[in-house]
């Protein structure tokens, strides 16, 4: 019995051209550039220019990923782009990004789960094609961080940075089994009794104002390494596969203690994780799609990998999705 499969088909990115190296921080902070890479991995992170929008890098991005799809505009069903950066309170970014890519049919709309975002739009767009709703989904994962930074607090305003990356789902076939191209598997979880962890101090609501991030990183940190192992393995467990199978992890790019020892714990090598923190800070909801083009740009995934992507943001949210590619 065939099963119709959700695979990816076209990957695509975009970072501002404003590129900010940890030495910038070290006037205006108690910091310096060797505290940041010790404690974080990063090094340098990209910021959107003024009068830059969200919509505007998940156009970049949305174009660069159909282009490599080999599809037009108006080949795509629909658009499911996460972001906790939005242009407007409403419409949805995605309709902004629909506008902007010439696209007048099928739907468009965004999901909001922090930096587990991508992860469960992938999830929500996979439902979507399974069901036969549609046949060809944009993907995006797109951010303006930089626009909600508390720049006196050194320890958040250096971790983040802008930047959109999408992929193109298309509807094949498949066997039924886990040697299918596509994705095999999600894994969705949120807490919300720990919410005070990570969010920004603002809202339509409440303060009537965008507000600025608030982290509590050690707490988070805990949480993190604990919460992204056991839903990997819970993915992995539903597509009758094993950490022993996976090819790549394409983990969210928070921080490289976070994915050093999420990988430990799932007993792979570093050498099998796709790492962009370096060159592009933490961006959210952006920053899984940003790595799985950046790591196809460079030709590292091969047919049939097996890829495992893992995220965990405010919420707190987190999740994973197993994907032969």
């Amino acid at each position: 019995m065939t099963t119709r499969r959700a695979v990816i088909t076209g990957t695509g990115h975009y970072l501002p051209e404003r590129v900010v190296e940890n030495s910038w921080f070290e006037d205006k902070l108690d910091t310096s550039d060797e505290w940041i890479r010790t404690r974080t991995g990063i090094e340098r992170r990209h910021f959107a220019a003024e009068g830059e929008t969200t919509g505007d890098l998940g156009i970049r991005a949305g174009r660069a990923a159909l282009d490599k799809a080999g599809l037009r505009p108006e080949d795509l069903d629909g658009i499911v782009l996460a972001t906790s950066t939005p242009d407007l309170t409403f419409p949805a970014v995605a309709t902004i990004v629909q506008s902007g890519l010439g696209m007048t049919r099928g739907f468009a709309f965004d999901v909001q789960a922090v930096c587990a975002g991508f992860v469960f739009a992938l999830a929500n767009a996979d439902a979507l094609i399974r069901s036969g709703q549609a046949d060809r989904l944009l993907v995006i994962g797109s951010e303006t961080f930089s626009r909600i930074m508390d720049w006196s607090d050194r320890s958040t305003c250096v971790l983040f940075g802008d930047g959109a990356g999408a992929v193109v789902l298309e509807a094949q076939e498949g066997k039924g089994d886990n040697s299918d191209r596509g994705i095999l598997a999600c894994d969705m979880n949120s807490d919300g009794q720990y919410r005070e962890l990570l969010y920004v101090d603002g809202g339509v609501s409440t303060t009537g104002t965008a507000g600025q991030l608030r982290m509590q990183g050690n707490l988070v940190f805990r949480h993190a390494v604990e919460k992204l192992t056991k839903t990997a393995h819970a993915a992995l467990d539903k597509a009758g596969l094993a950490p022993a199978d996976v090819d790549w992890l394409v983990p969210h790019q928070a921080n490289l203690r976070i994915i050093s020892a999420t990988a430990q714990k799932m007993g792979l090598p570093m050498e099998k994780v796709v790492l962009t923190v370096a060159d592009h800070g933490n961006t959210s909801a952006a920053s899984i799609p940003l790595a799985l083009s950046v790591a196809n740009d460079e030709g590292r995934f091969k047919p049939g990998d097996l890829l495992v992507t893992e995220a965990i943001g405010g919420g707190l949210s987190w999740g994973s999705a197993i994907l032969r590619w």
